[in-house]
């Protein structure tokens, strides 16, 4: 089956080159890659370009202003021609060269809608927080699974639809919350670091975008005319302290200076 990314990016020009080798370096699969650049004016396009014109039959991009990242995935939502859609962020990287192989080979084994599985977050190249996701359970229990370790069928996308630009920095939750509690599509949990993620997005940074977090959180749930439990938005953030001291037990042999502009060695 065919497997498209999809990669957002502005003026990403320090990462995207790293990015997009960690996206070329997977093995044993039919990759679709789709990048989205929001007009970047640092050199960004430049590097996607380079790569375009050396992989045509892989990269696809497209440059214009939007309104956001979400704006932008849905944009690559939308031109994507796989099976199944994942994201990548554009200063993050897969764990691996065979994340996407085994990717394809759970959605053959399960027949799910979905597959999502595990993500490091990472500081000066060493484990920061480490998101174990676990088997399924309710979001109404705080539970929720890492947007960038998710992957989905198209048709999913098609069916119950995109991002929604009203929930602000939390439409990535938004869109789990919707597929996975409201409509209950079928999802495999395959429990392994998948993605590698350099801490500070767009939901991580400031006291004030927390607070917003903590807005849109409740906004997601309203939209979906879902009501959850007292404490889920509360529980939502014990489960994410949980994460920084699991990160301090990190044995994997997974290596998180792949993130490492300077020592990365993909494709």
């Amino acid at each position: 089956m065919k497997i498209s990314i999809v990669t957002v990016c502005y003026n990403s020009v320090i990462t995207m080159r790293n990015t997009i080798k960690s996206a070329l370096s997977q093995v044993d699969v039919n990759l679709e890659y789709i990048i989205v650049d929001g007009a970047s004016v640092d050199g960004t396009l430049d590097i996607i370009k380079e790569y375009a014109e050396k992989y045509p039959k892989i990269i696809k991009y497209i440059s214009s202003p939007d309104a956001g990242i979400y704006d932008a995935m849905n944009k690559g939502i939308e031109i994507a021609t796989g099976t199944i859609i994942g994201i990548l962020n554009s200063d993050d990287c897969y764990s691996a060269n065979d994340v996407l192989y085994f990717i394809s080979r759970e959605f053959d084994k399960t027949g799910s809608d979905a597959v999502y599985g595990d993500l490091l977050y990472v500081k000066n190249n060493k484990p920061y927080r480490y998101w174990k996701s676990g088997e399924r359970k309710s979001f109404k229990s705080g539970w929720m699974i890492p947007h960038p370790s998710f992957f989905v069928k198209k048709e999913i996308y098609i069916k119950y639809g995109n991002f929604r630009l009203d929930c602000g920095s939390a439409a990535d939750y938004e869109i789990l919350l919707r597929l996975l509690e409201k409509y209950s599509i079928s999802i495999s949990y395959l429990p392994k670091v998948l993605v590698y993620m350099r801490i500070g997005g767009v939901s991580n940074s400031g006291i004030k975008s927390r607070i917003n977090a903590l807005i849109e959180d409740k906004h997601a749930w309203e939209v979906n005319s879902l009501e959850p439990l007292k404490f889920t938005i509360f529980l939502k953030k014990i489960y994410k302290l949980s994460q920084f001291i699991r990160a301090k037990t990190y044995k994997s042999p997974c290596n998180p200076s792949l993130l490492s502009v300077d020592n990365f060695s993909g494709y």
